[in-house]
């Protein structure tokens, strides 16, 4: 791994920040959106705490590689940043480094207009707004984007928007002010991905409605949530489109390369506290006259866990490392692979550890049930397994043709 000084040293601060503030307060962050009660759409005060101290501490908008709106480190320097902050999962908006918002700066980034960063762009990095990605839709598989039904069609001056979302994800955070819209600008073009088209709508516009909100294996995700929203002759302004009518399969390849090494390497910090959390579960328990640990079964798991652990995070290491040097396109069958084998590496160790805890491993009290919850998510958030693995296979059949 190529690292720089500069880089280890930041990755050195944030594990110290995260030491001294993030651990020691998992359970006030818990705490404070159980208080919420009925309403867990609320900003959650030990969040904005937090914020502040991390921009003091210049560990703020870690991400955005080649960029001089972060800290301009590469993926394979910040790749080892999102795996300290996958140890707790909530941590990552501490920094400014939480999805859907890091994937929307990165669109703006590359692909706005002074304007748009003006915006949009600008309120984000600072922290003061959030923001969502309406894609997929509930009338139609959307693993294949082509298959996007909403419309955006240029009336007059201004663009009008027709269509249902879902799974949109931070549409129930309070803060959050606008959302990147795709939809089909030119249905009938015989290139069926340059129909698409991404478009900035403002949250408040009207004929924007929130129909229901998505609980995740009866998890709701409060305060950021994922929601249905119907899009109902939505009014939007022409200087609002991304890039241009017919680039909307571009931007969305684009946005998605980069976060899945996030998602990746956060997936793996979780798999180590899941690690950590089934060995000394094992350890302080005794069954059939000794420790579970001694068991043979249970010491197969343990290893197991370790070397896929390991193999998961050199793969995903080498993706960042390719993406950085050869670019995202040619980088493309690594981060299919890592796609794969992350979240269903990280959904076994924490099934173990589950199986360790026993009955407790399915309550709320060691926090697995959760983190199983979102990792099952994992495998259809950027995608489904099948269709990273039918792009796997194909670039290796390749090779015969």
């Amino acid at each position: 791994m190529a690292i720089s000084d500069r880089a280890q040293q930041t990755t050195d601060r944030l594990q110290k920040f995260m030491d001294k503030n993030i651990y020691p307060n998992n359970d006030t962050y818990i705490k404070q959106i159980d208080d919420f009660g009925d309403n867990r759409w609320q900003v959650v005060p030990i969040i904005e705490d937090l914020k502040k101290e991390a921009k003091k501490e210049d560990l703020w908008n870690l991400f955005l590689p080649e960029s001089d709106y972060g800290h301009n480190l590469t993926n394979e320097e910040y790749a080892p940043m999102c795996e300290i902050m996958g140890r707790a999962m909530w941590s990552a908006e501490v920094f400014n480094c939480s999805a859907p918002d890091t994937g929307n700066m990165e669109v703006l980034v590359r692909y706005g207009t002074e304007e748009q960063k003006e915006k949009y762009l600008k309120p984000l990095l600072d922290g003061e707004i959030r923001s969502a990605f309406a894609m997929t839709e509930p009338a139609v598989a959307s693993s294949d984007a082509t298959n996007i039904q909403s419309e955006i069609k240029k009336e007059g001056n201004q663009y009008v928007l027709n269509g249902t979302k879902w799974w949109t994800s931070g549409a129930m955070d309070p803060r959050c002010q606008f959302y990147i819209f795709m939809g089909k600008t030119d249905p009938e073009n015989p290139d069926k991905h340059k129909q698409q088209s991404m478009i900035l709508v403002d949250k408040d516009t009207p004929g924007i409605k929130i129909k229901r909100h998505l609980p995740v294996f009866g998890f709701d995700d409060a305060p950021h949530g994922h929601a249905e929203i119907e899009f109902n002759n939505v009014k939007v302004p022409p200087e609002n489109m991304l890039l241009g009518e017919g680039r909307g399969f571009e931007i969305a390849q684009g946005r998605l390369g980069p976060g899945r090494i996030h998602h990746c390497m956060r997936t793996i910090g979780l798999a180590e506290v899941a690690l950590e959390a089934m060995c000394k579960r094992l350890m302080s328990r005794k069954a059939f006259g000794k420790e579970v640990v001694r068991h043979s079964v249970w010491q197969e798991r343990i290893a197991d866990a370790r070397i896929n652990i390991e193999m998961t995070r050199l793969l995903t290491l080498k993706a960042a490392s390719m993406m950085d040097e050869v670019g995202n396109k040619v980088a493309k069958n690594e981060i299919a692979m890592i796609k794969v084998a992350a979240p269903n590496m990280a959904l076994k160790v924490i099934d173990d550890a589950i199986q360790a805890f026993g009955g407790a491993g399915v309550t709320s009290d060691p926090q697995l049930a959760r983190a199983y919850a979102g990792m099952r998510t994992l495998r259809l958030a950027d995608g489904p397994d099948e269709v990273h693995r039918l792009s796997i296979a194909r670039n290796e059949l390749k090779k015969y043709l």
